[in-house]
C-alpha cells in the first residue's frame, strides 16, 4: 500500500481527504469494470454477513481499469503477516492476470469495504473466498464482452495473462484493457460464480515473494509515523506512575517559557505539543505533577494465589459423561496447577497515529488492526457523522492483537481537537509498555484419570483469569468438564493492568497447561508421549498431522520419559487448524540456560494460497513463541509496571532462533485456513516436555527463566 497521498490523486478525492460518496468514488474511476457484493460482513466478528440493515452501499472489491490494471479495495491491513501478497494472488489467479498487474488498496475507510479487522487468522478463510468470488465474476463479464465483441461462443473462449482469446484460432483475442476502455460496468453480485477448482489454478499454491518486501528493505514502504502533513505537531503524554493514579496536583507553568510548546489537557491525559517532538519531551520533563495512587493488592509474584483465593463462580463452558465416574475407572489420578504470567505485544512499531480536522470532517492515520472498528469509536465519542470521519492505516509494524483497542489513536484526536491543529502520536517505548494491553495471567488447574489401558477417562479442567480458546478437546476423552472464571467473588477486577488479544488469545496458555499435563499422564503411565496421544486422539486430522510431524522430526519411542534426548512434543487445535510441534533442546543444568535445537511444526492449513506465505509465518510463531515460553513476563506491583523496555524485558535473540522445518499436510480439496496464529499456540508445551526429557525436571510456570529451571532441577524426584 503507498502512502496516502498518492491514493488521494489516483482515487479522486479532493485536497481535503473527505469520503465520498459511492456515486463520486465511480465517478472518479472513469472507464471500467467495478465489481461490488451485496454482502457487508466480509469479516465480521463471527465471520457472518451483517444485516441488511447494516449493509453499507458503498461496497467495491475491484476494479478493473481502462488501462488493464485490477486494484482490489479491502478493508484489511497489512500487519506484515501478508495479505498484501496472498489476496493480490489469489485474485490475479481468478482473473488469471499477472501478479504484477494487481494493485492493493487496504484499509481506508472512505475508499474500501467495511471489515471487522484483522484479527483471528480470518483473512484468508473469510474474506478470500469473497475475493475470490468477485475475481470470478469480473473474468465472467470480460468472458461475455469479448464474446460480443468478437462474435464467438463463451465456450469457445478462455484467458491467460489478461487476454481473452478464441481458443481454435488464439490469433482472435482481446485485452482486458481493449475490453474495458470507454465502459462503465458495475456489478453487484447476485448469485454464487464459479470459481476454479484443484487443477485450474496457476497462482494459487505457488510461492510467491512478498510483494511489499522491496518498499520495506529500501524504507519506500510508508508507515503511520512516516506521515507528514503540514501544520503538524507532536505529541508526547505525561505517563502516569500506575494505572491506579489520578492527578493530585499540577504545575505546566515551565512549560509557557519553551518557545512553541503548547500543554492539552482532557481530564487525565496531559501532553505537551511542539513542531518538534525532542522539544516536546524536553518540555515535558518540566512539569510538576502529584498523584494519588492506590494500593497494591498483588503483583507479578502473587497474581496467581489471589485470582484462586478471591475467585468468583465459574462458568462451564464444555462438558460431557460424568467426572466423577471416569474418576473411578482411573487407575492413575493426576492433578496438577500451571501457570502463566502477563506477556507484552511488544511490536516494533509502537502505537502511532495522525489526526487532522478540517471544518467538520477528520481524517486519522493509525497503525490499528481495525481501522472501521476505530471510526466506530471515534464518531461515538466525538458525536461526527460516520461520513464524516475518514480512518487510514498504512502499513503497520506488528499488532499480534495489541493495536485493536487503538487508545493511541483515541488520545491523538482528543488533543488535536483541542489544539485545533493536526497532531501526531507516537507512544515512546515506555508509553507502549504502559498504555498497551497484556495477554492476562492465568491459573489453570487440570484433575484427570487413566485406565489401565492407557486411555484418558476422565479430565476436569479450570480456567481462572483468561478464556477458553484452546481448551477445546480433541483428545477422546468421554467424562469431561471445562469451567471458566473471569470475576473475582468481593466485585474487584481480576486484572489491575489492561488485557486484551495476543496472538492465538488464551490458546497459549490452554495449549502449555492441557500439553504439558498430557505429557506428565504419560509418564505417570510409563508410555511414550507420542504413542500416549496417538491412543488417545481419534480426530483423523490431528492423527495425521501428528504422523507426518513425527515422520518429519524422526521421533522413535524411548520407553518411559525421561529419555536424556530433550525431545518434546505438543499438540493444538487453532482456528480450524490442526497444529503439532516436535522441539529438541539441550539444558544446561548448571545455569539453567535452555538452547532450543530444532522445531518440526506441522498443521493442515487446507488449501494453501502461497506456501512461502505460510512457512514465513511458521518461522514468525516459533521465534515470537521462544518468547512467552523462556523470557516474557511483564513484572508489576499492583497497577505500577516495572518493565519498561527491553533492558529487563527480554525478546528472543537472533542466535536463540533454531532449526525450523514446515510440514504442510496436502488438502486442496479443503477450505483455506489462517496461519497466522496455529504455529505459536504449543511453544510453551513442546518446550517444557522437551526440558522434561532432558532433565527429569517438569516446570509448571512459564517462561522457563534460568531461576524457574534451575530451582525445578533442584527439586527433581
Amino acid at each position: 500500500m503507498n502512502e496516502d497521498k498518492s491514493q488521494v490523486a489516483e482515487y479522486g478525492h479532493d485536497e481535503d481527504l473527505n469520503p465520498l460518496s459511492r456515486r463520486e468514488f465511480l465517478q472518479s474511476l472513469g472507464s471500467g469494470i467495478v465489481i461490488f457484493f451485496a454482502v457487508g460482513g466480509a469479516s465480521t466478528a463471527k465471520g457472518q454477513s451483517r444485516s441488511k440493515k447494516e449493509r453499507p452501499d458503498f461496497n467495491a472489491y475491484l476494479r478493473i481499469g481502462e488501462d488493464g490494471r485490477v486494484t482490489c479495495f479491502t478493508g484489511k491491513v497489512e500487519l506484515g503477516q501478508g495479505p498484501v501478497t496472498s489476496l493480490a494472488q489469489t485474485l490475479a489467479d481468478e482473473l488469471d492476470v499477472p501478479l504484477e498487474s494487481v494493485d492493493m488498496v487496504m484499509g481506508d475507510t472512505a475508499l474500501c469495504p467495511y471489515d471487522a479487522g484483522t484479527w483471528g487468522s480470518r483473512t484468508t478463510p473469510y474474506f478470500g473466498p469473497e475475493l475470490r468470488a468477485a475475481g470470478a465474476e469480473a473474468r465472467a463479464i470480460l468472458i461475455g464482452l469479448a464474446a460480443v465483441r468478437l462474435k464467438v461462443p463463451k465456450a469457445r473462449l478462455a484467458v491467460k495473462d489478461g487476454v481473452v482469446f478464441n481458443k481454435t484460432r488464439k490469433s482472435q483475442k482481446l485485452t482486458y484493457a481493449q475490453l474495458t476502455k470507454g465502459k462503465k460496468i458495475q456489478k453487484r453480485l447476485e448469485r454464487e460464480p464459479q470459481i476454479k477448482t484443484v487443477g485450474q489454478y496457476n497462482l494459487i499454491g505457488k510461492s510467491v515473494n512478498r510483494l511489499d518486501a522491496r518498499d520495506k528493505v529500501t524504507g519506500q514502504a510508508k508507515y503511520t509515523g512516516d506521515i507528514r502533513i503540514d501544520g503538524m505537531v507532536s505529541a508526547k503524554i505525561l505517563r502516569p506512575p500506575s494505572h491506579s493514579a489520578r492527578v493530585k496536583s499540577l504545575d505546566t507553568s515551565a512549560v509557557d517559557k519553551i518557545e512553541g510548546a503548547q500543554v492539552v489537557r482532557d481530564g487525565e491525559l496531559i501532553a505537551v505539543l511542539h513542531k518538534n517532538p525532542d522539544v516536546a519531551e524536553k518540555a515535558l520533563e518540566t512539569i510538576q505533577v502529584e498523584y494519588d495512587i492506590s494500593e497494591a493488592r498483588f503483583d507479578d509474584k502473587s497474581v496467581f494465589d489471589y485470582f484462586l483465593d478471591n475467585a468468583g463462580d465459574s462458568r462451564v463452558i464444555k462438558k460431557d459423561g460424568n467426572i466423577e465416574s471416569g474418576q473411578k475407572l482411573a487407575k492413575y489420578i493426576v492433578e496438577e496447577t500451571y501457570l502463566n504470567g502477563y506477556v507484552a505485544h511488544a511490536p516494533m512499531e509502537t502505537h502511532t497515529a495522525l489526526a487532522h480536522f478540517e471544518g467538520n470532517k477528520l481524517t486519522v492515520w493509525a497503525s490499528t488492526q481495525t481501522p472501521f472498528g476505530l471510526r466506530g469509536a471515534l464518531t461515538r465519542e466525538l458525536g461526527m457523522p460516520e461520513a464524516n470521519v475518514r480512518v487510514i492505516a498504512p502499513f503497520v509494524g506488528g499488532g499480534f492483537g495489541g493495536k485493536i483497542s487503538n487508545g493511541q489513536a483515541m488520545q491523538v484526536v482528543k488533543l488535536a481537537k483541542i489544539a485545533k491543529k493536526p497532531v501526531q502520536l507516537m507512544w515512546t517505548r515506555e508509553d507502549e509498555f504502559f498504555y498497551d494491553t497484556f495477554r492476562p495471567a492465568a491459573v489453570v488447574k487440570i484433575k484427570s484419570g487413566i485406565a489401565d489401558s492407557g486411555k484418558i477417562v476422565s479430565w476436569n479442567y479450570d480456567i481462572y483469569g483468561m478464556g477458553g480458546r484452546g481448551s477445546q478437546l480433541f483428545y477422546n476423552i468421554p467424562n469431561h468438564r471445562t469451567t471458566v472464571c473471569r470475576e473475582l467473588k468481593n466485585g474487584d477486577k481480576m486484572h489491575l493492568l489492561g488485557t486484551g488479544p495476543w496472538r492465538a488469545p488464551d490458546n497459549n496458555t490452554n495449549s502449555f497447561a492441557r500439553e504439558s499435563h498430557i505429557d506428565v499422564m504419560a509418564a505417570t503411565a510409563k508410555m511414550d508421549p507420542l504413542e500416549f496421544r496417538l491412543k488417545n486422539v481419534t480426530d483423523e486430522r490431528m492423527r495425521r498431522v501428528l504422523k507426518a510431524g513425527a515422520d518429519k522430526f524422526g521421533w522413535t519411542p524411548a520407553g518411559k520419559a525421561p529419555s536424556g534426548r530433550g525431545y518434546g512434543i505438543a499438540c493444538g487445535h487453532d482456528v480450524g487448524v490442526p497444529v503439532v510441534l516436535f522441539a529438541e533442546v539441550k539444558v544446561d543444568e548448571r545455569t539453567g540456560s535452555i538452547e532450543v535445537k530444532r522445531v518440526v511444526c506441522a498443521q493442515d492449513l487446507g488449501l494453501v494460497i502461497n506456501p512461502e506465505g505460510a512457512r514465513l509465518q511458521v518461522e514468525g510463531c516459533i521465534t515470537m513463541g521462544l518468547g512467552y515460553a523462556l523470557t516474557e513476563e511483564v513484572h508489576f506491583q499492583g497497577g505500577d509496571v516495572i518493565d519498561m523496555n527491553f533492558d529487563s524485558y527480554e525478546l528472543p535473540h537472533f542466535s536463540w532462533v533454531p532449526k525450523i522445518e514446515m510440514v504442510l499436510i496436502e488438502a486442496d480439496e479443503s477450505p483455506s485456513r489462517g496461519g497466522g496464529e496455529p504455529g505459536i499456540i504449543c511453544m510453551g508445551g513442546v518446550l517444557t516436555n522437551a526440558v522434561y526429557d532432558a532433565t527429569g525436571a517438569r516446570l509448571f510456570q512459564i517462561p522457563m527463566t534460568p531461576e524457574r529451571v534451575r530451582k525445578a532441577i533442584a527439586n527433581r524426584s
